[in-house]
């Protein structure tokens, strides 16, 4: 496999549509009063998912293109404190804000002015490659967990 198809391959799997549900399809047409809501013997709620996704997929990003990066603290910095979504709008801006996050990795992945076997300057010893992969497998992950959720609450259309 050549390095631009390495890196067209990263960057399509960061939104993934082949193997399972993609990100596209997991928020889509969740009603408003369910997305608070946890389901009976599950830990988190669909806004609980989504915006741990979106801040750690940020964070991820952040780490890799900010001169200067500041470490979070885990776990109190990454999942939302209310099962719910603090005002109506909270859940489309975290939507767009994951969309954005997505696009911009996948203009990371796809830049061959980055070699992707290259220690990110923030870190001490990730290379950008391990990054995106980090990013594609803790989407699907809580994707999968998303959409467990959903279909808990009887709101997946799948």
């Amino acid at each position: 496999m050549t390095a631009m198809a390495t890196r067209e391959m990263l960057a399509r799997a960061l939104d993934w549509h082949d193997a399972h549900a993609d990100f596209e399809a997991t928020v889509k047409n969740l009603p408003a009063p369910l997305r608070g809501k946890v389901p009976k013997g599950l830990p988190y709620s669909a806004w609980q998912l989504l915006e741990h996704l979106r801040i750690a997929q940020h964070d991820i990003l952040e780490f890799c293109v900010a001169r200067e990066y500041h470490e979070m603290n885990w776990p109190d910095d990454y999942w939302p404190k209310s099962p719910a979504p603090p005002d109506g709008h909270a859940w489309d801006h975290s939507v767009a804000q994951v969309r954005k996050d997505i696009a911009r990795l996948q203009s990371l992945a796809r830049d061959t002015s980055i070699d992707l076997d290259a220690t990110v300057p923030n870190g001490n010893g990730q290379t950008y490659l391990r990054e995106l992969l980090l990013v594609i497998d803790h989407n699907a992950y809580h994707l999968g967990q998303l959409v467990l959720v959903r279909r808990t609450l009887a709101a997946w259309e799948g």
